[in-house]
């Protein structure tokens, strides 16, 4: 294991420049923001904007958002773990949300690298709002420590930050995500077949270097897509609400389309269980998996006859 760092170390003081300044190019886009630092440990806070929201009825950030901010302050606090500077991926990260976020207001952030070894580092971390002992949500992830030859913090970006598009959600003319800002943002769509794709846009990346897109934007996708399709094929007449995940990246997602396809492992009344496959080239090769578990919302008048 290696001996954590002080602030004191010669080279903290410049990697957390370099940090604040040469973060993923989709961290940048949407406004996250790294508000404090100690060695193995950052802060962060990413500003309410309307696109975020996942639904329109209750203004509420989008869970996606929340695995994308969660994913890459972990990463910051690897990278603030030691001294050296090459490439990091997320080989795991597992969240649960433990509460709703309060609509239209800024979420923040606080990661944890606890272990790190030759070649693997543990984080832990927290998102909430007013205080980080009430959380909305948290988890725990894997990085791998040279995960190739690419360093974000040095090499010349190949996808410039300086032409990155304004947070726009297009309107949906398929009326899929009419009432949902968010996944309009990703540009989730239906392929011909009816398989749920996120089309390539440079927006989605996060190493600008490979490039490669952001594991926080897969995860998001996973999501979408699992709550797309469980409540189509449950035929609910509400989306279910996530309770955790948990999303294993098996390859770097490279600069093309992004399909989806989702399974249900096992329905409750209550509780379903989903399986859900990123792929790009080839269903038989995924990018990620993801596993997880949805509450199912209850029609009004079962939650009125349960309170009787």
């Amino acid at each position: 294991m290696h001996d954590t760092p002080s602030a004191a170390s010669p080279w903290f003081e410049a990697k957390l420049h370099r940090i604040r300044n040469r973060r993923s190019l989709h961290g940048t886009l949407v406004g996250l923001q790294l508000e404090r630092a100690e060695p193995a440990q950052a802060w962060t806070i990413l500003p309410f904007h309307p696109v975020f929201v996942g639904d329109d009825a209750s203004g509420v950030m989008h869970g996606g958002v929340v695995t994308i901010m969660l994913d890459e302050s972990c990463g910051m606090a690897v990278q603030l773990a030691a001294e050296a500077t090459g490439a990091i991926a997320t080989l795991d990260l597992r969240i649960d949300y433990l509460r709703p976020a309060a609509p239209r207001q800024a979420i923040r952030a606080h990661a944890h690298c606890y272990r790190l070894t030759r070649s693997i580092a543990f984080v832990r971390a927290t998102a909430y709002q007013d205080s980080e002992e009430v959380p909305v949500a948290s988890a725990t992830a894997i990085f791998m420590l040279g995960a190739n030859r690419s360093d974000m913090l040095h090499q010349t970006s190949k996808v410039p930050y300086d032409q990155l598009p304004p947070l726009e959600a297009p309107a949906d003319p398929t009326g899929l995500f009419e009432r949902n800002p968010y996944p309009r943002f990703l540009g989730i769509k239906y392929a011909d077949d009816h398989t749920l794709m996120m089309p390539y846009q440079p927006k989605l990346i996060g190493n600008p270097i490979l490039p490669a897109l952001h594991g926080g934007v897969i995860g998001a996708f996973l999501e979408t897509a699992a709550v797309v399709q469980v409540g189509r094929e449950m035929a609910l007449s509400a989306p279910p609400k996530p309770i955790g995940l948990t999303v294993n990246y098996l390859r770097s997602g490279r600069p093309l389309d992004t399909f989806a396809k989702v399974s249900i492992v096992k329905q409750g009344r209550r509780v379903v269980a989903f399986e859900a496959q990123a792929y790009q080239s080839s269903p038989d090769e995924p990018i990620a998996s993801c596993y997880g578990h949805f509450m199912l919302r209850r029609e009004a008048s079962e939650a009125g006859a349960e309170a009787t």
